[in-house]
């Protein structure tokens, strides 16, 4: 998780969007940690707040299915902040990370949001909270307390920039990481706040009076997360992975001329945009993940460039698809995707793909991550670079894990 997390922070300091955020941020929040890519140095609060909006930039960040979003997204930051600073241990990184991603999963599993809404930015400040708390040597009753701070100012945020192409959104984590670093301060300094907020908060905000049902905690369900082998929003990888599978049975994908796509219902509430401008709304687009992995045989990075959104192969494919709702998916509270092609001879090829590499019964093996982590990171601070930001990661090398950018 920390490896995979770390590889899309740096992949995502490659944008200059991210590198101007991060420079701009600098002259509020100066400091001496180096992001690559940014000349000026920042604080760790600062550093941490640029490397997850970095993290999400590609949309090739961990998950967790239960909690309908990313519980490391605002917490695997502060940890690398911290470790950057050289304030913590690998091994305090680790325990940090394990416990604000525990608090932010049961928080997303409770806090069901509301059409219009977007997951990131909300909850996950519950889980930075208690992280940001433990990096700063506080006990469980530090961490509770942080939590409790944030429960009773918990924000939400809109979808509206990405259905509009915009990538304000990505600044939403951020908002998190700054939040669960506040509110670690104030718990710290003994501040505290009622231990009913979180409900209270559910029931003004969503009109969720019922008592939350949530994991009891006799497991980690970071053992439950997914890390992505696709760059996109989750929902769309089993529509990608079924259109490479039908890539390799239509042979031809020029004599495609309509594609059909039945998946379950939160995938087409999340991710129906379609013929999107920018990559943002590209990203949650299912009828673009398919175009994508049509025409390029995967779906990663390079599907959300400039090159790629001008493509006509893929416009023509994207405009092709149809998306409908597979009932028996959505009633079954499962996830999965079946893609028909129907070709210029009459024939209808079908595939389907009902689980992919990250699901819970089909982990993406360490191989897999270590290989995504210099495919990402490698473009950015070069191979030997992203090698030994890899081995600090994973291993504990004494190697830089945020190397200066190439």
């Amino acid at each position: 998780m920390l490896a995979d997390s770390l590889g899309c922070m740096i992949a995502g300091l490659g944008h200059a969007r991210v590198r101007g955020f991060g420079a701009a941020l600098a002259s509020a929040m100066p400091g001496a940690i180096r992001l690559p890519g940014i000349a000026p140095g920042l604080s760790r609060a600062g550093a941490a707040a640029v490397l997850a909006s970095a993290m999400c930039w590609d949309e090739a960040n961990e998950g967790l299915a239960r909690a309908h979003g990313r519980p490391g997204l605002a917490v695997a930051p502060l940890v690398i902040a911290a470790l950057a600073k050289g304030a913590v241990t690998l091994a305090q990184a680790r325990a940090a990370l394990a416990l604000g991603y525990e608090v932010g999963a049961r928080a997303g599993e409770a806090w069901r949001i509301r059409p219009g809404m977007h997951v990131d930015g909300s909850w996950h400040a519950l889980g930075a909270a208690a992280a940001a708390a433990r990096l700063a040597g506080g006990d469980p009753d530090a961490a509770a307390r942080a939590v409790r701070l944030v429960a009773c100012q918990l924000p939400f945020a809109l979808y509206a920039p990405i259905a509009a192409g915009m990538d304000g959104r990505n600044t939403y984590p951020a908002h998190a990481v700054l939040l669960g670093t506040l509110a670690a301060a104030s718990a710290m300094a003994g501040m505290d706040a009622p231990e009913d907020g979180f409900a209270e908060a559910r029931a003004l905000a969503l009109g969720l009076d019922a008592p939350a049902r949530v994991a009891e905690c006799d497991r980690f369900l970071i053992e439950e997360a997914y890390l992505k082998p696709f760059a996109g929003v989750r929902h769309a990888h089993y529509a990608a992975a079924a259109a490479l599978a039908l890539r390799d049975a239509v042979g031809d994908i020029a004599q495609i001329r309509a594609l059909t796509l039945a998946t379950y219902g939160e995938a087409l509430r999340y991710a129906a945009n379609r013929a999107p401008a920018q990559a943002i709304s590209a990203q949650f687009s299912l009828s673009w993940a398919i175009a994508a992995a049509l025409v390029q045989g995967d779906l990663g990075p390079a599907a959300y460039t400039d090159s790629a959104l001008a493509d006509p192969l893929l416009r023509r494919l994207e405009a092709a698809v149809t998306l409908v709702e597979d009932v028996a998916l959505t009633q079954a509270g499962r996830r999965g995707a079946t893609l028909t092609a129907h070709l210029a001879d009459g024939r209808a090829i079908a595939a389907e793909a009902m689980r992919v590499p990250g699901d819970a019964e089909l982990p993406l093996e360490e191989e897999a991550v270590r290989a995504k982590f210099l495919r990402y990171a490698g473009p950015v601070v070069g191979d030997a670079a992203a090698r030994g930001a890899l081995a600090a990661a994973l291993d504990g090398a004494d190697a830089p894990l945020l190397p200066p950018a190439t």
